[in-house]
């Protein structure tokens, strides 16, 4: 036995690193775990094809998703008992997402696994709120919240074709903490309200978004706020009359290049309409030009566009949709707002408040200007470069509000002590001094001049400056370096994130009928009152129709466009002529005849290049489907079954 001796000190070295890896005590246990995502096993086959078909015929109730997401929130707390590194969980080799646990998901989910990635996206955001609620826990939850999104992200991976898009549109319901039942939402919806960059950056996220922002998807609205994604392949002949179609407007694509022409028309106008301001002080110029009447339907019929996107978002999403953005367009809407109507008073007014009332709209819409050109930004954040700048831009001021709350607090003390310096002498000047001093500091000009009778005020001032220039500054620079480097670090997921968000935002108000502005005001104006007085109320049916016919006359010319494009020039139709320019890219394609290629060449005759075969090849490569960790693990529990068969046979020759 002293021979076996080096084996049992190997054995006991391994006795101590084992016990962080468990094995079931049932040997068939793991491998039933394994073959539930395998296509060797006819049984799990024919339980997932069942599977897919209760989904189908059985759509589950608030209460069932609900005991389905508390399951999973079980497992989860079960699987990350303890802090663990996000990064490692998204990893695409983690020691902890593995097939096994994959499988165990799945398996967890029953008959209902196409519910499956909206219930963990569901257990996502209850960990999230428990992360922000419990500082204490906040790394522990922000984990499980990772891996929640990072399980939905590999589920809906292994998910047939076919259903892909049945499981990302699918809306569902669930029961929420005060007994209520939440809004109907998909998959898909809730990873863009959650901003979930992990899910939304899948190839097949993207695959539906892309289908949708093409228009090859449209959805198809039910009873009830529910919708379906439906090809449109299927609803119409792929003649030029079979695609004009109204309803084609609707397609994010077309919507954005429609704003784009819009909104560059709305800025010619804008400019033409404040390039000679001396024009409107003149005595005979008291009525709208041209140019002021076409800029003020356009800006009545943003105002319009804007107010039926927020009611929109209110009623069917939540106010946590609302972005920087959307208070950029608040704000560019109140100032256009506000102009036209101190122009309007000043034609009602007499005297000297003519001219001052039309010198107020004129300074009040010279304020708009640049909030147009920043919304410029938005109209193209459709390309990538733009887009990810916009992120940039978002996130940026969205960080600074620590520094603006910093600076807001400390404003109020320093501005409430020097006004009470000022006023020591019995003498105060207007607040509005103080804080043009303060501002002025601020932005690097300090006026130290003020100040300089009263040293308890020059000393309070130079203290402004010194926090201001020298604290606040810096905190306010680390801010909007750690937002830059945080999105630029994940350009790619964050700004497939937001394209997603847009694409789904812009379809996701269930309007069948998208009239672009400011053509909007003829629906609010001719179109809307057939559908809302009850006089002239149509029904469903008659209302569509005309709403076709309005369409069909009103946009006639961009609809043929859209018809003839897609009809003709559709890549879809014609990928031989595209390929037929650029080359068939076949290299990218594993295909058999590329894994050991023959020698046809007569010039080449009896040479080879499969004088090794593929898979003697591939024999070297090492496994990168797992982490180093797993590979090691499993490279001693191969070890360790050696030697049980080796002690054994020692055992059996020495009795």
């Amino acid at each position: 036995m002293s021979r076996l001796s080096p084996f049992c000190d190997v054995f006991y070295d391994l006795n101590i690193f084992l016990p962080f890896v468990s094995f079931p005590s049932d040997p068939f246990s793991l491998l039933r775990m394994a073959g539930f995502l395998g296509d060797n096993s006819l049984g799990d086959v024919e339980h997932d094809n069942a599977s897919l078909m209760s989904v189908r015929s059985v759509k589950p109730s608030p209460d069932t998703l609900t005991k389905l997401v508390r399951r999973l929130r079980s497992l989860t707390l079960t699987l990350l008992p303890v802090e663990v590194d996000p990064d490692s969980i998204n990893d695409p080799t983690s020691r902890i997402i593995t097939p096994q646990v994959i499988s165990a998901y799945r398996a967890a989910a029953g008959d209902f696994i196409e519910a499956l990635p909206y219930a963990l996206l569901r257990a996502r955001a209850e960990f999230i709120w428990d992360a922000n609620h419990n500082p204490a826990d906040y790394g522990e939850n922000l984990g499980r919240a990772v891996a929640c999104e990072v399980l939905a992200r590999r589920i809906v991976h292994l998910a047939p074709p076919d259903r892909l898009t049945a499981i990302m549109s699918t809306r569902y319901q669930h029961r929420q903490i005060d007994g209520d039942e939440s809004d109907l939402a998909s998959a898909l919806e809730m990873a863009i309200d959650q901003h979930c960059a992990i899910f939304l950056s899948s190839s097949e996220s993207q695959e539906v978004v892309s289908a949708l922002w093409n228009g090859d998807l449209i959805q198809k609205n039910n009873d009830d706020h529910d919708i379906d994604y439906v090809h449109y392949s299927e609803t119409r002949e792929h003649t030029f009359w079979g695609h004009l179609d109204a309803s084609r407007l609707s397609v994010p694509r077309y919507q954005n290049i429609f704003r784009i022409i819009v909104w560059l028309v709305f800025l010619v106008v804008y400019s033409q309409a404040v390039r000679e301001p001396l024009d409107r002080l003149d005595k005979y110029h008291n009525t709208l030009d041209e140019w002021e009447i076409v800029l003020y339907v356009l800006s009545l019929s943003f105002i319009v566009e804007d107010m039926h996107k927020f009611i929109t978002l209110l009623r069917f999403v939540t106010w946590r949709a609302f972005t920087f953005w959307n208070v950029i367009s608040l704000i560019t809407d109140t100032l256009l707002l506000t102009a036209f109507i101190l122009r309007v008073i000043g034609f009602t007014a007499h005297g000297e408040q003519v001219d001052y009332m039309r010198l107020r709209s004129f300074q009040v819409l010279s304020f708009v200007s640049p909030f147009i050109w920043m919304k410029l930004i938005t109209v193209f954040d459709g390309y990538k470069y733009i887009g990810t700048m916009q992120i940039c831009v978002a996130r940026m001021l969205k960080e600074s509000g620590i520094f603006f709350a910093l600076l807001s607090v400390l404003a109020i003390g320093f501005g409430q002590g020097l006004y009470a310096l000022d006023a020591a002498d019995g003498s105060t000047e207007k607040p509005s001094a103080v804080v043009n001093v303060l501002v002025q500091a601020l932005l690097q000009a300090p006026n130290y001049e003020k100040f300089s009778q009263n040293p308890a005020g020059l000393l309070l001032y130079y203290l402004w400056n010194t926090v201001t220039a020298i604290v606040l500054l810096n905190v306010l620079i680390s801010l909007f370096s750690s937002a830059y480097s945080d999105v630029v670090d994940d350009a790619e997921a964050q700004y497939l994130a937001f394209f997603a968000g847009k694409t789904v935002g812009m379809i996701r108000a269930p309007d069948s009928f998208v009239y672009p502005a400011p053509f909007n005001l003829i629906e609010v104006l001719f179109i809307a009152p057939f559908e809302f007085f009850p006089h002239w109320r149509l029904s469903d049916k008659h209302y569509a129709q005309f709403n076709r016919y309005a369409m069909g006359t009103i946009f006639f010319l961009p609809l043929s466009i859209i018809a003839l494009y897609e009809s003709t020039f559709d890549g879809h139709k014609n990928s031989w002529l595209e390929n037929w320019f650029r080359g068939d890219n076949e290299g990218a394609e594993d295909r058999p005849e590329n894994r050991d290629p023959k020698v046809d060449d007569p010039s080449c005759e009896g040479l080879q290049i499969s004088k090794v075969p593929f898979e003697e090849l591939i024999k070297v490569f090492p496994n990168t489907q797992q982490s180093s960790e797993a590979t090691i693990l499993k490279e001693i529990d191969q070890l360790k079954q050696k030697m049980d068969l080796l002690l054994k046979k020692l055992d059996n020759q020495a009795s």
